[in-house]
């Protein structure tokens, strides 16, 4: 392993966001590759005793050798490491359900090692593909302000920090990452998005779209908290919600005030102005998102799981 500079290790510490109340220890999502060993780095530098935390979905041949090398590389720094095994549920969408069943290991592992948090690598760059592939969902602005530096225990400290960054100090360190064959996959909308739309966008600007997204995704994510707070204040109950408030405040806030109330996985547009019928009394009842039902009576809306 070769020296690393501590003023260039003390650089990228500055540049971590999220961290303000985060306490040793912390749990760090390693799966190996450049973006996730340049955090454990950064989280022993910082001196949040970082264990690393390998999650193997067993969807390669030799994914448990990528473990062996998430605890080489902790063994290095002198920190701890575990791998997690988890079974990824059959069904559509392999890579929500795979995502899924990672951030329940990492809770289980943060739980077990009495950490104070999750940090996951996720970049600037991550951070713009994350607006580009929202933009062709048709999100709003809470989709397009993407993923921000923390969520409840889960924190992203790396969304100041770009992935040229990342792999430079892994090349520092002398480490080669692991290199998953499925992230040259352009098929996976993601990986299109990098390899080939993010790039192709960039050279029409004749600028580097990284920053700009990334900045444009902080202002709206500001703005989406700022309204999702109205909504809040202006439609507050649990449970059985009063219809008769949502009917009357702006449009914008009444959206909002059903998707909060709902919760995940969110409604779409078409479901959102559904339940809106309902408040009006236009229809009695409507399905949504989740095997979900909501329906009005005694001037109240209810949701409760359809069976």
């Amino acid at each position: 392993m070769r020296t690393v500079g501590v003023a260039e290790v003390d650089a990228l510490v500055k540049r971590l966001v999220g961290l303000h109340d985060v306490r040793a220890p912390v749990v760090v999502g390693c799966s190996g590759g450049p973006d996730s060993l340049a955090l454990l780095v950064l989280a022993s530098a910082a001196g949040l005793d970082p264990v690393a935390v390998h999650v193997d979905h067993g969807s390669r041949p030799d994914s448990n050798a990528d473990g062996a090398a998430v605890a080489a590389r902790a063994a290095q720094l002198g920190v701890s490491a575990r791998t997690e095994q988890v079974e990824v549920s059959r069904g559509p969408n392999y890579e929500a359900r795979a995502r899924a069943a990672r951030y329940a290991a990492l809770e289980r592992a943060r739980h077990d090692a009495g950490a104070s948090a999750v940090l996951i690598g996720h970049t600037a760059d991550d951070q713009a593909e994350t607006v580009l592939l929202n933009v062709l969902r048709g999100s709003a602005s809470a989709g397009l302000g993407a993923m921000p530096a923390r969520r409840d225990l889960i924190v992203r400290p790396l969304l100041e920090v770009r992935r040229a960054d990342t792999e430079a100090l892994c090349a520092a360190m002398g480490w080669e990452p692991v290199r998953d064959p499925s992230n040259d996959d352009v098929t996976l909308r993601r990986n299109w998005i990098r390899h080939e739309i993010l790039p192709a966008l960039s050279a029409g600007a004749g600028r580097d779209l990284v920053p700009v997204l990334a900045r444009q995704a902080a202002i709206l994510r500001d703005e989406s908290d700022y309204l999702d707070s109205l909504a809040r204040a202006a439609w507050p109950a649990d449970g059985a919600r009063p219809a008769r408030p949502l009917t009357e405040m702006p449009p914008v806030l009444a959206r909002r005030s059903v998707r909060l109330w709902l919760g995940p996985p969110p409604p779409s547009l078409d479901e959102v102005e559904r339940v809106l019928d309902v408040a009006r009394g236009d229809v009695r009842a409507t399905e949504v998102a989740g095997g979900r039902r909501v329906w009005r009576t005694g001037g109240h809306l209810h949701v409760e799981p359809r069976h």
